[in-house]
């Protein structure tokens, strides 16, 4: 099992290289997304796409939404734009990221439009020679909340 392992990770630093390009739809939340701010849990898509600009390091384009079910209904909408460095061979991979954020409060209670940043750790884990799963934990940070939970996404990596 351990040798199958090996095999596997060595064979995904072939995806890594400058030049490839990586597609990663992601669900967060699954009730594991925490807002500090409002004091609730989400559920929230996302979607990246970006290419390798050098071996290891991906620059990426993020869009994503999350939506909220509460007396105090807030939906977020987000876009921005990030870098992912993976750890050579293995996988395992940080990312940072800066946009902006459009918080859409409920009841007609109108909307605000904030900067924020954002860091992920995780892991891709191939399926195959080009698909991945990817769990990660993340942290996002704007003027008024932190927000953090996990996210899996697959990972398209051509």
């Amino acid at each position: 099992m351990l040798l199958a392992l090996m095999v596997v990770c060595l064979s995904a630093s072939a995806q890594f290289e400058k030049g490839k390009w990586i597609v990663n739809p992601s669900v967060s939340g699954l009730a594991l997304n925490h807002n500090s701010a409002a004091d609730r849990t989400s559920f929230g898509l996302q979607a990246q796409g970006g290419a390798f600009v050098a071996d290891n390091l991906a620059l990426l384009i993020n869009l994503g939404a999350a939506w909220n079910a509460a007396s105090t209904d807030m939906d977020l909408y987000q876009a921005g734009v990030g870098l992912r460095y993976y750890f050579d061979k293995v996988g395992i991979y940080m990312g940072g990221n800066v946009g902006v954020d459009r918080m859409e409060y409920g009841h007609d209670l109108g909307h605000r439009t904030l900067f924020s940043f954002g860091f992920e750790a995780g892991y891709a884990f191939f399926l195959s020679r080009t698909v991945t799963i990817e769990p990660a934990a993340y942290w996002t940070h704007n003027k008024d909340c932190s927000d953090y939970g996990l996210k899996v996404g697959f990972g398209f990596y051509f």
